[in-house]
Order: structure tokens, then sequence, then C-alpha cells
């Protein structure tokens, strides 16, 4: 059977979270689509708030913890991507953005990913295009086309009828499936820390800076 890997990464900040709940929903729903296809997926989950600490240390001193290592190396050589981030003041949270932050800029290039976020209020589902797409779009990743937003009244008997959050999880999974079934690159694995210049050149340009 052909085997795939998902990197799901959710930036909730309580626990339980409507994050984490989201980012859970929707890797579950692409790993039974890619079953349909006789695809057998292995799932990390990774709560950025379990390495919070690692990833300002991180920005600080410019090397990452052993425990942020894993998590990197997971994220970016994996053939999918779940990205959830709770909305603050408009826009994901500084603690998602940091994590990506820390990344080596070309080390997302190619990956599939789908863009998911939470917050008390619809009126935020926006940002998920103004904010969270442009990033990963930068980053040289293959952003699904359906992002998915769920407000405390997408939870339970309040929520929308009409096009409701399962739905919306389910087109977004099948996006996502789709590209991950196409997906190599858990079998041609980048060193996320490699540098491209001679170490003498980096330390020339951090001293100039």
């Amino acid at each position: 059977m052909t085997t795939r890997a998902l990197a799901v990464v959710s930036a909730g900040l309580s626990q339980p979270s409507s994050t984490r709940m989201l980012a859970d929903k929707l890797s579950g729903a692409a790993v039974a689509k890619l079953a349909e296809d006789g695809i057998d997926t292995t799932v990390e989950t990774f709560e950025l708030r379990d390495v919070a600490t690692d990833i300002m240390n991180h920005m600080l001193t410019g090397f990452p913890s052993p425990k942020l290592e894993a998590v990197i190396e997971a994220v970016t050589g994996a053939d999918g991507l779940i990205a959830v981030t709770p909305i603050f003041t408009t826009s994901y949270s500084g603690l998602f953005k940091s994590f990506f932050d820390v990344i080596d800029s070309d080390a997302l290039a190619g990956l599939p990913v789908v863009i998911g976020a939470t917050a008390g209020t619809p009126r935020h589902s926006l940002a998920l295009d103004y904010a969270l797409r442009p990033m990963f779009t930068y980053l040289h990743a293959v952003v699904a086309p359906t992002g998915v937003f769920a407000a405390t009244g997408d939870w339970g008997e309040s929520a929308d009828s009409v096009k409701t959050l399962p739905a919306r999880i389910e087109r977004a999974s099948g996006e996502l499936a789709a590209l991950v079934a196409a997906s190599d690159r858990s079998a041609n694995i980048r060193d996320p820390f490699a540098l491209d210049r001679p170490f003498g050149h980096l330390i020339g340009g951090l001293a100039g800076e």
C-alpha cells in the first residue's frame, strides 16, 4: 500500500481548544479520503503551545532545541500539512507566525497545505485569505483552494445549516487528499537547517545587521 505523511499544526492555547478540534477533524477527513484511494497515511499532530518557549529561544539564538527540531523536520518532510490557528486581533496568532518564521523560507516549497482558523465570530473569517493564504504562498507552499474557518456558532445546534462546517471540512480535506496523493516529498526529505551559502558568508551577513 502507498504511504504518505501528514503533519498537523495547531496553535490553540487552551486545552482542549476548538483550534485543535478543527485540526483533528480536518486530518481525520483527509486520512479517510486517502484511504479510499488505497493510500495509508501516517499523521503527526503538534500543539505549538508545547514548544512555545523553544520557538522563542530559537528566534533569539538562531538554534532550535532538539524538541523543536523534531517538529520542524516532521513538518518540512511531510507530504501534506494542516495548519490551524486561532484569530487574534484580525490575524493569525503570534505563536503560529513565529513557528513558521523559524523555518527556512524554502523548506515548505511545493508542500500541499490546508489552512484553518477559529474565532468567536464569523466576521474574522476573511483572515484566511488576507493573512494565512498570503503567508503560505510567500513560502511557496501549495495552498488548497478551500480554507476552513470555524466560529463558535459553527459548533453544535446553532451551526449554519446551509453551508455546514462538516461540509467545508469535507471539501477542504478532499482537495488536500488529491494534492497529497500526488506528493513525493516524504521520499525526498530536504534538511530544513541546511545553509545555502557558506557559513562564513552567514557570519558576515549577521555582522552587517
